[in-house]
């Protein structure tokens, strides 16, 4: 369960800000001003800017994954400056979601989640999941999203949803 529940909503909600990356790019070229400007802005001036926005998004999904599967998460430098780099480091973290699958979730939902920050603490794989990981993942998303928007990027709530999967 835990596998349908994290691996395709995360690479749904990559896809999608990757895709919000490209509209960022539109509006710079239209409006004729570096699209750097847009990366380094933020709501606050305490709050981490877009760029960071994006690394913490990709570093949840595959941290997140890698904690549920035992599967080693590839390591990123944090040295993205560019929106190029960015959708570069959305497709790695894609290609890492892919290579998953749901065998490896085996047991996920019993397992014992620690990290450095909950001292001796841990959640289940199940907790973790629904009260970390998914919430982490849509926080940090939900910002980038309001970021570009609050900086004039023609963003809607189809963009952050994506495709739904619609039946008749």
């Amino acid at each position: 369960m835990l596998y349908q529940i994290t691996v395709p909503f995360f690479s749904k909600t990559l896809k999608n800000l990757s895709h919000m990356l490209d509209k960022a790019q539109k509006l710079a070229d239209g409006k004729k001003f570096e699209v750097e400007v847009l990366l380094n802005s933020r709501l606050a001036p305490d709050q981490f800017n877009f760029i960071r926005q994006v690394q913490i998004t990709c570093d949840t999904a595959k941290l997140a994954v890698a904690r549920l599967s035992g599967k080693e998460a590839p390591k990123n430098e944090d040295t993205e400056k560019s929106l190029p780099e960015l959708k570069a480091r959305i497709d790695h973290t894609l290609q890492y979601l892919n290579s998953v699958t749901e065998k490896d979730f085996a047991g996920a939902e019993t397992k014992k989640i620690t990290h450095a920050r909950w001292e001796d603490k841990h959640l289940t794989g199940f907790d973790f999941a629904f009260h970390h990981a998914l919430p982490n993942l849509y926080f940090h998303t939900t910002t980038a999203y309001s970021i570009l928007r609050h900086n004039g990027v023609e963003l809607g709530k189809q963009d952050f949803l994506g495709e739904m999967p619609f039946k008749k």
